[in-house]
């Protein structure tokens, strides 16, 4: 009775799994029920994905490029505030005094020399600030000659010669009696100040235009320097003085400051610019003329710059526009000390 019962609910259970007809037929409808993307939708969604990666593949170029353009400024603007900052302290420094060379531009024809300087200028003078030390450093004067220019390399030097006082040696730079004041004219250009009477071998060849052994590249990003003057009376000149009142530099006595104008190129740009390119460049810009407003030097120049064809290149041609975009310039006004004498 017992087994009976238990092996009929058993067979009772079996047929209950088994799933009936109608059941059996809705699977597969249930089964076509559950649709895919279609062909359209595919294609549109991949579109939108081709979109969204063009999108954000211009925003990382154009952060990219504008990061570039970003850290190419930095770079300049950094040599450009070194070079400037060492020039305010030795112009700070300069020794003014009516009886003391300068070998610096001038425009006018009288007295001594007539120092036009097409080009890259340079400027020579003495300064009261440590300069390079000598054999004999404890017997060296307070006063050293500061020099600037650029190479034929294309970069800023500086040169901060020590002196040492008369006497002490003949093989070291000596001061001279230091100030002794030109007595008669020099040949023009005249490379370097030398003071009258004519200087000892020793001190001539210290001195001398092609002997700059004791300069260093402060700028070697720095391919144009100009400068011009800015005079007692508020005007702006290419002569150290005021010609209505003065015929000679008297010590710049009539010069309030000296106005310094540079051209830099980043690292980045310069690797793509060839030195016969940058000769071009420094041959176009425009030396000063008096009468130039502030900032108008300046001006040319980057107008030359936008405009490659304003500029007469070599055998090299024109340089890339985004090597011509890396040069930057720069103008300052350096405000000199009373004269002593």
């Amino acid at each position: 009775m017992f087994a009976r019962a238990t092996l009929t609910s058993v067979e009772a259970a079996v047929p209950a799994a088994i799933p009936r007809p109608t059941q059996a037929a809705r699977l597969p409808l249930q089964r076509q029920d559950e649709g895919g993307f279609t062909l359209a939708e595919l294609l549109v969604s991949v579109g939108v994905i081709v979109l969204l990666v063009l999108l954000a593949t211009q925003l990382l170029n154009s952060a990219a490029t504008i990061t570039t353009l970003g850290h190419k400024k930095i770079d300049a603007d950094a040599q450009a505030r070194e070079v400037m900052d060492r020039m305010a302290l030795d112009f700070a420094q300069m020794v003014k005094r009516s009886d003391v060379d300068y070998y610096v531009k001038s425009s006018a024809t009288v007295p001594l020399r007539r120092v036009i300087q097409p080009g890259n200028d340079r400027i020579v003078f003495y300064s009261a600030i440590p300069g390079y030390r000598t054999s004999l450093s404890s017997s060296q004067s307070s006063i050293s000659l500061v020099s600037y220019r650029v190479n034929s390399e294309n970069r800023l030097e500086r040169m901060g010669k020590g002196l040492v006082w008369n006497a002490v040696s003949t093989t070291d730079t000596p001061v001279l009696f230091l100030p002794i004041p030109l007595a008669s004219p020099l040949p023009s250009p005249l490379p370097v100040p030398m003071p009258i009477p004519a200087p000892t071998p020793a001190w001539q060849s210290a001195i001398s235009a092609t002997d700059w052994t004791d300069s260093e590249v402060i700028g070697p990003q720095v391919f144009r320097i100009e400068y011009y003057y800015l005079l007692t009376n508020g005007s702006l000149s290419d002569i150290p003085w005021d010609t209505a009142t003065h015929n000679a530099i008297n010590g710049m006595q009539d010069v309030s400051a000296i106005v310094v104008d540079i051209a830099v190129i980043d690292s980045k740009s310069k690797v793509l610019v060839s030195n016969s390119q940058i000769a071009s460049l420094i041959s176009a810009f425009d030396d000063y003329t008096s009468g130039w407003r502030p900032g108008e030097l300046s001006s040319r120049w980057q107008t030359k710059t936008n405009n490659p064809g304003l500029i007469t290149w070599g055998a090299d041609g024109p340089p890339p526009r985004s090597a011509l975009a890396g040069i930057r310039f720069y103008e300052r006004f350096f405000y000199l000390s009373p004269s002593t004498l």
